[in-house]
């Protein structure tokens, strides 16, 4: 499984003081040295974490692809076109949103879609959407001419957390998932089985697969299941599990529970 160490948060630490600390490029020699396959970044239109400056020194100096999340915003886009990652992911943004919520919405927004991944193919950089685990949305990724397929997993990732974490106690508890334990688990089940569904399909079309969003160290175990998916992507809980243990020892252990 290739392990994507998203660096985002280490950006959004350095940003809530507005200075240089922690260093972004501090965090990408520690994620190249400690098992990372590959660097992720989101270059949002709000800039609200990684900055232009960020990706430019990140592309320039990372040892390993880079896999630049970006909106199909056409500013942005031609900043990725000029940065020339190893692949652009095309995802979904909300100003208003703290993260990424679901999933692309492939069909309301096939046009803007379809230049993008023409632009970006212009450049020789490969495409991936990222996506609701749902058939029909793998079905359109591969008409509009993707190579690859991020699956979101946020709604698989909120049920365990409600259903196996201490979120349930907090006071960022999911009002839609205060349920019954039987019922939670029902979800759950079904959430996996879309994942499974839809990298299934992906890979008999041709669409290479990865995942993410949520993905943690108690539940990234239910995704080193399907043999379909070959890359995860995985940031916030890196970073959150870094300042108690290290960014290096918390990228360690995330490699060994994501390796097959």
């Amino acid at each position: 499984m290739k392990l994507g160490v998203n660096i985002d948060h280490i950006a959004v630490l350095r940003e809530a003081r507005r200075v240089n600390d922690p260093d972004i490029l501090n965090a990408l020699y520690v994620a190249c040295q400690n098992g990372a396959n590959q660097i992720t970044i989101h270059l949002r239109e709000d800039r609200r974490h990684i900055q232009d400056v960020d990706a430019y020194n990140i592309m320039k100096h990372s040892t390993v692809p880079v896999n630049l999340e970006c909106s199909i915003n056409r500013n942005i886009l031609n900043i990725a076109t000029d940065l020339k990652p190893h692949r652009a992911t095309l995802v979904p943004e909300k100003r208003e949103e703290v993260t990424t919520e679901g999933g692309l919405d492939v069909f309301a927004h096939e046009d803007e879609i379809t230049y993008a991944i023409e632009l970006l193919h212009d450049y020789i950089i490969p495409v991936s959407l990222f996506i609701d685990p749902n058939i029909e949305a793998v079905e359109q990724s591969k008409k509009l001419g993707a190579e690859m397929v991020e699956l979101h997993t946020g709604t698989f990732a909120n049920i365990y957390a409600m259903l196996n974490g201490s979120l349930l106690h907090s006071s960022h508890s999911l009002k839609e998932l205060e349920l019954p334990r039987n019922e939670l688990s029902i979800r759950l089940e079904k959430a996996v089985s879309d994942i499974t569904a839809a990298a299934k399909y992906a890979k008999s079309i041709g669409l290479e697969v990865a995942a993410g969003h949520g993905l943690n160290y108690h539940n990234v175990h239910e995704m080193m299941k399907i043999a379909e998916i070959t890359e995860l992507n995985i940031g916030q809980s890196i970073i959150a599990k870094s300042v108690f243990v290290g960014l290096a020892d918390a990228i360690k252990e995330m490699r060994r529970l994501t390796t097959r």
